[in-house]
């Protein structure tokens, strides 16, 4: 029997999902049209019942619970989009909507890197689909394209700037010479940032976002925990311009790539050649460059956040699940293997270096350091004398180094902490070529 009609239900009604309601309603006609059968907004869950909200008089008081059982009760409720947000309890409402029956439609990054095999089994388990392409990119296709598009490609690696967050304070940081608090302040009140940004700064968001990306394109299950990942807050407006002048872009990167018959995950902050794709992705904006063996090298580009292109990819994927359920098909989802592959240890991997260090001002100080890096395997690329300060009778040095092992720099750069005439070492970051 045609279905006549699909019935949603909403959990959540913060910024993504005020936007998905929104999109429901003022779209309805066009998405009947699209889907084949009205999507009917059956219920809304919500943590308070805020009877002076606009959106609550405009879309009727009967529309809204607070009382979970009462939600999964409704009537007719075949697809749950989840927008709450965090591990708990969204992961206990999606576990819900799927173990009862319902298809779901999530933009949880989290819920779904830390427990993406469990949800996905248990999908398939009950003959429902699970969809999440909001939860990576905002509304940037990335999820689909990986399920589908690639899925034959032999993946070699993912490089992408994946918040929009970190990569607005990075450009704002390059372009103005500000310093990292003064733009993470400004990025907060323009509303870029969150007031507590640790998950942005401290790339827990993009790492939470790789996690998704890894499993899919390795078919394995990779997890948040795996993920080496250093945060941009000991950026200084320093590293910038000495990047400009070596011919260099800084950027927080989430690499992924098969190395040494094994998996290297990485968030962290970069060099990169001012030239590549990469280096010019400036803003808020989001860029994900995947290297195939058949397609090449594939870019995706767009804004990867806010309402407007996060409600765009949760609506997609509610009309492909309507199609789905008026189509009869159920699961679509094929389960990961749990671990099935190797996660290769940062201290193995071999890369470039730029270092900048306050030294003391006299006659064999680069002998010394020349020393304890040769001692570590380390080849010097460059050495740059940058500015005095004769009154202390230091100077600043910037070295570039050859690809060396990430153990080895560790080890050499605890060892030139130790020497007298090396006043500080301000930053170390890696060089991606």
């Amino acid at each position: 029997m045609k279905k006549r009609s699909i019935g949603i239900g909403l959990m959540g009604l913060g910024v993504i999902g005020s936007q998905v309601a929104r999109v429901l309603v003022d779209k309805a006609e066009i998405l009947a049209r699209q889907t084949g059968c009205p999507l009917v907004l059956k219920k809304i869950k919500v943590l308070e019942l805020d009877l002076s909200r606009k959106q609550a008089k405009e879309m009727g008081l009967q529309l809204f619970t607070t009382d979970e059982d009462a939600f999964f009760a409704t009537p007719q409720m075949d697809i749950v989009i989840e927008a709450i947000g965090g591990e708990n309890p969204a992961r206990q409402y999606l576990r819900r909507a799927l173990s009862t029956g319902k298809h779901v439609v999530t933009s949880n990054k989290e819920v779904i890197a830390k427990y993406g095999a469990e949800l996905t089994t248990l999908a398939q388990q009950n003959d429902v689909g699970l969809r999440y392409e909001a939860s990576v990119g905002g509304g940037i296709p990335l999820i689909a394209p990986f399920q589908h598009d690639l899925i034959v490609n032999y993946i070699n690696g993912i490089y992408a700037i994946i918040n929009g967050t970190t990569n607005y304070i990075l450009t704002k940081m390059s372009q103005e010479g500000t310093d990292f608090d003064s733009v993470l302040s400004q990025a907060q009140k323009l509303g870029y940032a969150e007031a507590d940004p640790r998950n942005d700064i401290e790339g827990i968001d993009a790492a939470y976002k790789l996690a998704i990306l890894a499993s899919l394109a390795f078919q394995s299950q990779i997890r948040p925990d795996d993920i080496y990942r250093e945060g941009i807050s000991q950026l200084d407006s320093r590293d910038f311009r000495y990047a400009k002048e070596l011919g260099f872009a800084i950027k927080l990167l989430a690499i992924a790539k098969r190395s040494d018959k094994a998996i290297e995950v990485r968030v962290h902050p970069a060099f990169v050649p001012q030239d590549s794709f990469l280096a010019n992705v400036g803003g808020v904006y989001n860029a994900v460059l995947v290297d195939g063996d058949l397609v090449g090298k594939v870019i995706f580009l767009g804004e990867g956040a806010g309402p407007l292109p996060t409600s765009s990819a949760v609506v997609a994927d509610v009309v492909s699940v309507a199609r789905d359920i008026i189509s009869g098909v159920g699961s679509r989802v094929i389960p990961q293997p749990e671990s099935d592959k190797t996660i290769k240890s940062m201290a193995g991997i071999e890369i470039r270096y730029y270092i900048r260090m306050n030294v003391a001002d006299k006659v064999g100080v680069l002998a010394q350091i020349s020393q304890v890096l040769g001692n570590h395997n380390i080849s010097i690329s460059s050495v740059i004398q940058k500015e005095t300060d004769a009154a202390k009778e230091t100077t600043e040095i910037v070295i570039m180094t050859h690809p060396a092992k990430e153990a080895a720099v560790a080890q050499a750069l605890s060892k030139l902490k130790t020497l007298e005439v090396i006043k500080e070492i301000n930053n170390s970051i890696r060089v991606e070529i």
